[in-house]
């Protein structure tokens, strides 16, 4: 299940491919932050198999203005710097990493088919490069102090961590003032804090989840095997064919909305192991408003979410 990033459009399976067989399928929602960008990838043109392919040339490249290694491409408006490596796979794969773009390609596969491929997938690519940029420029911002006093994103709204200084350790949480009150001994460290507040997110993160996913399984009409936490930094949520389904727990930062709309995601799954346009219908009848909370969620998970 996709939400920030383009799944990889796999090429046909050659005379030589191993069958899948019956493996286990899995869903999941991609959180897509902090993390490198995974290999897009996509079918080879057939035409590139003809060594005399008559593909366009590929427009001049200012080889003073490149480091060694780059090739540049140049659209309407924009220009496009990027890395190419040639290796034996079969198709024309495109990463975005901290160095820009870089794109592998097998090394029969013409320079101009490989430009052509890059022309077809450009929107992704200047989407994708725009996020890594504002991943890159969130990695700088300072991390969270562990404080007295430090605020917390927690559904949806700011809490204040407040210390009390006892022998006997604890940790509340005051709905009527938005403080999260934490009991630790006076020498305690931010690290001990940290474990504390992070091991509580966690806690209230089972609760909630376990309360949300019967509501929707019913209004679904399906039954799911278990569910667990996740601590990953790619996947917002995962369901298998088999019905284990994984939330992160980092979710808890978010309001109920959208952790009421991972949790429809992920269970529309047990009805279609895709996203095709009946796996989205799915969501929609149990939760109506699903755009607007993919939208929020993805335009805002950069800008709540706290740096560790």
């Amino acid at each position: 299940m996709k939400l920030l990033h383009q799944k990889p459009i796999k090429p046909r399976p050659g005379p030589n491919a191993t069958p899948r067989g019956k493996a286990q399928q899995q869903q999941a929602l991609q959180l897509d932050l902090f993390a490198e960008d995974p290999v897009a990838s996509t079918a080879v043109p057939p035409q590139t198999v003809n060594p005399r392919s008559t593909s366009p040339k590929p427009p001049a490249i200012e080889p003073s203005a490149l480091a060694p290694g780059k090739r540049r491409l140049h659209f309407d408006e924009h220009i496009l710097d990027y890395t190419l490596l040639r290796s034996k796979r079969r198709s024309i794969g495109f990463l975005i990493s901290d160095d820009g773009l870089r794109v592998t390609a097998p090394k029969w596969v013409t320079l101009g088919d490989i430009e052509i491929a890059i022309r077809e997938k450009k929107r992704w690519i200047f989407t994708k490069l725009s996020e890594y940029r504002d991943r890159s420029t969130r990695r700088m911002q300072p991390q969270m102090a562990w404080r007295d006093g430090e605020t917390l994103p927690y559904m949806g709204r700011s809490i204040t961590l407040r210390i009390h200084a006892t022998q006997k350790a604890g940790i509340h949480f005051d709905d009527a003032s938005d403080q999260l009150i934490v009991c630790l001994p006076a020498d305690a460290g931010e690290q001990q804090l940290k474990d504390r507040v992070l091991g509580w997110l966690q806690l209230e993160a089972k609760r909630v989840f376990g309360e949300r996913l019967p509501i929707y399984a019913k209004k679904l009409g399906v039954t799911y095997q278990s569910f667990a936490l996740s601590s990953a930094t790619t996947q917002w949520g995962s369901c298998t064919s088999e019905g284990k389904i994984r939330l992160n727990w980092r979710l808890m930062h978010f309001a109920l909305p959208l952790i009421d709309y991972v949790i429809a995601h992920e269970l529309s799954h047990l009805r279609e192991m895709n996203h095709s346009p009946r796996f989205w219908a799915t969501v929609q009848s149990i939760f109506p408003d699903f755009e607007t909370a993919r939208k929020t969620l993805r335009d805002s998970a950069q800008e709540t979410l706290p740096v560790f």
